[in-house]
This record gives C-alpha cells, sequence and structure tokens, in this order.
C-alpha cells in the first residue's frame, strides 16, 4: 500500500523543494526581513535634540549676550592683530617644541648615560616647573644676566649684547613656550618609538635594509599614527596656554579682549569674542589633525576616517531611506 502524500507545506522549503533553503521572492513563504528596531536610541536622540535646541535658544533670545557688540568688535583691527600674535606664538612654540623634543627624544633613548641623564633632567624640571614662572624667568633674564657674550667656552667671548635688547617679551614668550612644550612633546615622541614592535627593526636589519631606511620607512610611519593625536591634542592645548602670557603684557587675543572691556565696560560680549576665535582656531587644528591621522592610519584601522559631521549627515539619509523602502 502506497502512504498518502502529505499536502501540507514545509516551512523553509524554496522553490525547488529543498529542505533549508530560503524561500524565493514573492511567494507565499517568502520571510519578510525588518530593519532592528533601536528605541533608546531614537529617546536619547530626542533628549540631545531637546537640551541642543534649549541651548541655542538660550543663545539667540538672551539679550544679555549682546549679539550686535560681538559682531562690532569680532572683526576690529585691534582683536585681529592679537589674533595674529596668538597664531604666531603657537606656530613658533610648536615649531621650538617639536625640534627640541624630537632631540631630547633619541637623547632618551640613547645608550649614552650622559645624553640620557641630560635629556631626562630637562624634562623633569621643564615639566615640574609652572608655564607661568618659565614665562616670568625667561622675562626678567637680564636680573640674572645683564649681557650675554658669544665666544670660545669657558674662555674669551668676541661679542656680546645686552640681555634686555636680544630677549623682549615676545622672543621671552617664544621661549618660554617653546621650551615648556619641548618637554610634553619629547615624551610623546618617545611613546611612538617605543610602541612600534622591535622585532621589525631586527628583520628590517637582518634583511639588509640600510638603518635610514628602516628609520623613513619603517619605523617613522607606525610611530606617527601614535604620534599625532596625542601632539595634535598638545597644539590645541598650546593655544589656548598663550593667553598666560598676560602676565608680560603682551596684546594676544585674551589680554586685548580684557583691556577693550575694561574701557567700554562690555565684559560678556567681548569674552564672547575671544570664545569665537578660539573655537574657530581649534577647529582648524582638529581638522588639520584629522587630516593627517587620516593619511597616516591608512589600512591600519577599520574605524570610519570620515569627518564626524560627514558620518552623522550620511547616517541620518541612509535610516530615512531605510524607512522609506520598509513603508513602500
Amino acid at each position: 500500500m502506497t502512504p498518502p502524500t502529505s499536502t501540507t507545506p514545509q516551512v523553509g522549503a524554496g522553490a525547488a523543494g529543498t529542505p533549508g533553503a530560503p524561500a524565493a521572492p514573492g511567494t507565499a513563504h517568502a520571510l519578510r526581513v525588518l530593519p532592528a528596531r533601536h528605541p533608546w536610541r531614537w529617546v536619547a536622540t530626542a533628549v540631545v535634540a531637546v537640551l541642543a535646541a534649549m541651548a541655542v535658544n538660550a543663545l539667540v533670545t538672551n539679550p544679555a549676550w549682546d549679539w550686535p557688540t560681538v559682531g562690532q568688535y569680532l572683526f576690529s583691527a585691534t582683536i585681529l592683530d592679537s589674533l595674529w600674535l596668538t597664531v604666531r606664538l603657537t606656530l613658533v612654540g610648536t615649531a621650538i617644541g617639536l625640534v627640541l623634543g624630537t632631540v631630547l627624544a633619541l637623547m632618551r633613548m640613547s645608550a649614552n648615560p650622559l645624553l640620557k641623564g641630560v635629556s631626562f633632567t630637562y624634562i623633569s624640571v621643564f615639566r615640574s616647573v609652572p608655564l607661568i614662572l618659565q614665562l616670568l624667568f625667561w622675562y626678567n633674564l637680564a636680573i640674572l644676566y645683564d649681557r650675554i657674550g658669544f665666544g670660545v667656552p669657558f674662555g674669551p667671548q668676541f661679542w656680546t649684547i645686552p640681555t634686555q635688547d636680544l630677549i623682549g617679551p615676545v622672543t621671552a614668550a617664544f621661549l618660554g613656550l617653546g621650551l615648556h612644550q619641548a618637554a610634553y612633546f619629547a615624551e610623546i615622541v618617545r611613546s611612538g618609538f617605543l610602541a612600534v614592535d622591535p622585532g621589525q627593526r631586527e628583520a628590517a636589519a637582518a634583511l639588509g635594509i640600510p638603518r635610514g631606511r628602516q628609520f623613513w620607512r619603517i619605523q617613522l610611519p607606525q610611530a606617527l599614527r601614535i604620534i599625532v593625536p596625542t601632539t595634535g591634542n598638545e597644539v590645541i592645548g598650546l593655544l589656548k596656554g598663550t593667553s598666560v602670557v598676560y602676565v608680560m603684557a603682551l596684546p594676544e587675543l585674551f589680554y586685548q579682549v580684557q583691556v577693550v572691556y575694561n574701557r567700554t565696560g562690555q565684559v560678556i560680549p567681548l569674552l564672547l569674542v575671544a570664545a569665537v576665535w578660539y573655537f574657530a582656531l581649534t577647529t582648524v587644528l582638529s581638522v588639520l589633525q584629522w587630516a593627517v591621522e587620516r593619511y597616516y592610519g591608512r589600512g591600519s584601522t577599520r574605524e570610519d576616517q570620515r569627518l564626524p559631521l560627514l558620518v552623522a549627515v550620511r547616517s541620518l539619509r541612509a535610516a530615512r531611506s531605510r524607512r522609506a523602502g520598509v513603508t513602500r
């Protein structure tokens, strides 16, 4: 006797009747794919959006901010001149710090005990003394040394110059900022090189690759992936730290803003002018840091290397497209 044939369709059977095969689109048993739901993500987004809207509303509607006065002084000649001095202090301080810091890092990693000891002492001293004290020291260097001479060490001097003529307020600011940052940059550079696997250097030496090429083609690119982010943060910190030079009465951005609001009495609008310019400068530095990080991070990370703002915009567009597709 032939057993009766079942007419009940098999769950998961495809068009060919193969068990476990995916069902063909358009059939009665096709599975409907639904996107994952993230309700708490949308709740958090709504809360953040409301808080951001409240902050913007407070900035726009509160007359105490005095936005017309902010616009009046934002591009004034006095503010722009002080802004240029702030930029110069940042650039020169960064240049001195990076060059000297790299030398100190190489000395610290040297097998020579004298070089290692000098580097360690320099880093310890300049990281221990507050920046404002270092600036005052360089500003008052003429009290310790009336003249600076150039000649044979411990021998005759061929040329001397008054210290006050050689190291003015701006030069003292350059020296103070640069020498202070060198101590921090030295540790950043050293940590970057120590993070590179020493086995790669040994393998390159075994292959007969010259030491110069080992440094430029193998060690440095990998070290920069670690050095660049921390260096970017230090440069941004130096930009904001230039306001400390007010102790030497240098007309940088923050000092000049203080001078203006002490004369006009408009404290909040002038502080907002300084905040806007500091935000603009740090944004430029952040974009430069992102570009350098992306260049040296090619092929080494799976993280999205695009700007966060572009990522957010494209994510919103993709979510809108998915919702539209599910609705249809």
